[in-house]
């Protein structure tokens, strides 16, 4: 087993909310326990979990390469999403990218050296009027992002 009993009893209870036939319906709910745990869903582990909720294991695989918010690769310890829809654009998240990827030598996809952080271009993160938006391991969004707010977000993030 690649995961822990805990994370097994925590899909348990997410498998408990659907029908027994529906087990697939807890796809999202399994694969974010099983990425919160290993810090990205390998092909091993995505096997796994199908195996689990015997659903086919390409049925995950459509899961976890659609929705952003999966790592079907190894990522940095701090995955810093960047809005890059419209809106956010407009409010400058291009030269916040360009000014992200310059302070940490690295583009969009690719990890720092040091194992410290991944680089991601978002789609909407439905925070408008806030942009741009930057989310921090899919779970802290920072808002009206600058470069001397990045500074501090990384400058915390390392500390």
């Amino acid at each position: 087993m690649l995961l822990s009993e805990d994370a097994y009893r925590k899909i348990e209870k997410e498998l408990a909310k659907f029908p027994p036939a529906r087990k697939l319906s807890a796809a999202i709910a399994a694969l974010t326990i099983a990425q919160e745990e290993k810090g990205w869903l390998s092909p091993e582990i995505l096997q796994e979990v199908a195996g689990y909720l015997k659903v086919p294991v390409v049925a995950l695989q459509e899961v976890a390469s659609f929705y952003s918010m999966f790592n079907t690769h190894p990522v940095g310890r701090y995955k810093l999403a960047i809005c890059g829809n419209l809106p956010c654009e407009m409010n400058g998240s291009d030269r916040l990218a360009d000014y992200l990827k310059e302070k940490l030598g690295i583009g969009f996809g690719e990890t720092t050296p040091d194992g410290m952080f991944t680089l991601v271009e978002s789609e909407c993160m439905g925070a408008c009027g806030d942009g741009p938006v930057i989310l921090v391991n899919n779970h802290v969004m920072h808002m009206h992002m600058s470069r001397e707010k990045v500074d501090r977000l990384l400058e915390e993030l390392r500390t």
